[in-house]
């Protein structure tokens, strides 16, 4: 399968480059698998969708304002830096953007001097391990001074600091539990302590699991065919509660209802991993394209996601999944398309698909 067959050409004027005013004003298209019709609806309408025992699975993944801006300080060239994880105490793999030709033993100054860092190893091109050094609390630092690591298609100019300041609350879903995503799971950003709660007064069940979204989720598809791309491995966990509550969905009435490809990941890694869903912790590989035998998922909520992309493959193969036919990619592709010319809102602050 060609990586091409996934592409499709965006106005650049349809991506979002900031949240609407309202979490509730997006948009949803509304896919049926099984008969191809489409409507357009707003996310204040899911609940028209849903029924009593589906279950509603969140990722509850906290994005931290993981990029710093620095220099270098004995040259003043300027830095970049991107925190992904921390592997021990104040050792960290980052992502870097600078001019120079970095080296181990060099030394840094990040946001604004509360925070130092030495290149300990170059780990791959533009990843270095970085050993950080701080007067008081790196998280309390981070919250303050780091800035939320909205992906790059949305333009953030140092002269408009108001729309950081608003990423700080919005590119964080109101249910956003355990730190450690440096990308949010976009799909839920549309929802409000309101309308879940509005959800379960319906009986539509929830829980939570964990994945911490990396930049590999985001990572363009280089290969030349889709099979010879490598996923980048993400943390993830599921507690004994939520896989209680899925596995009484599996055998019951209701409906698995993903929000987000980062918790289908999860769930259909952890199924395949064990076989069941149990409670487990570890580092989630799963690369999801068509064909695809979904074993736990039933119904998708998403945003529309960049060409070529991993999502959009992932997307394809459920739609695919469940339409008896077999061709998922051009029937997403023809959302899309549909989309476009209804001027949806893409990618992290735009609009979103649920697929039924």
């Amino acid at each position: 399968m060609k990586t091409s067959d996934f592409d499709y050409t965006l106005p650049p004027d349809l991506i979002a480059q900031q949240p609407l005013p309202h979490r509730m004003d997006s948009r949803m298209m509304v896919l049926h698998r099984n008969s191809g019709l489409i409507e357009h609806k707003h996310i204040v309408d899911i609940a028209a969708y849903l029924h009593a025992e589906d279950l509603l699975v969140l990722n509850d993944t906290r994005v931290i304002s993981a990029r710093l801006n620095g220099h270098w300080p004995d040259t003043g060239g300027k830095i970049e830096v991107l925190l992904l994880e921390e592997k021990c105490d104040l050792q960290w793999d980052v992502m870097c953007r600078t001019r120079r030709n970095v080296r181990p033993g060099l030394s840094m100054v990040l946001a604004g001097g509360k925070i130092q860092g030495r290149v300990m190893a170059i780990s791959r091109a533009g990843r270095l391990e970085l050993e950080l050094t701080c007067e008081g609390d790196l998280k309390k630092i981070l919250a303050e001074s780091g800035v939320p690591p909205v992906p790059p298609y949305i333009r953030r100019p140092d002269d408009q600091p108001q729309l950081i300041a608003a990423d700080r609350e919005r590119y964080q879903t109101v249910y956003a539990r355990v730190p450690g995503a440096v990308a949010a799971p976009t799909a839920g950003l549309h929802f409000t302590e309101a309308l879940l709660e509005d959800l379960q007064r319906q009986g539509v069940l929830q829980t939570a699991v964990t994945l911490h979204v990396g930049p590999g989720t985001f990572r363009p598809v280089s290969t030349d065919h889709v099979e010879q791309h490598d996923m980048e491995s993400e943390r993830f966990s599921l507690s004994t509660d939520a896989a209680l509550a899925i596995n009484r969905a599996i055998v019951g009435s209701g409906r698995i209802v993903a929000v987000g490809s980062t918790t289908v990941r999860t769930l259909e890694f952890a199924m395949a991993e064990c076989g069941r869903i149990e409670p487990c912790q570890g580092r989630c590989t799963l690369f999801v394209y068509p064909p695809y035998d979904f074993r736990v998922v039933d119904v998708l909520l998403t945003n529309f996601h960049l060409p070529q992309s991993t999502l959009i493959m992932m997307v394809s193969a459920f739609f695919e999944a469940g339409d008896g036919v077999g061709c998922g990619r051009e029937r997403i592709l023809c959302a899309y398309e549909e989309a476009i010319r209804e001027r949806y809102r893409f990618y992290s602050y735009g609009d979103c698909m649920l697929i039924i």
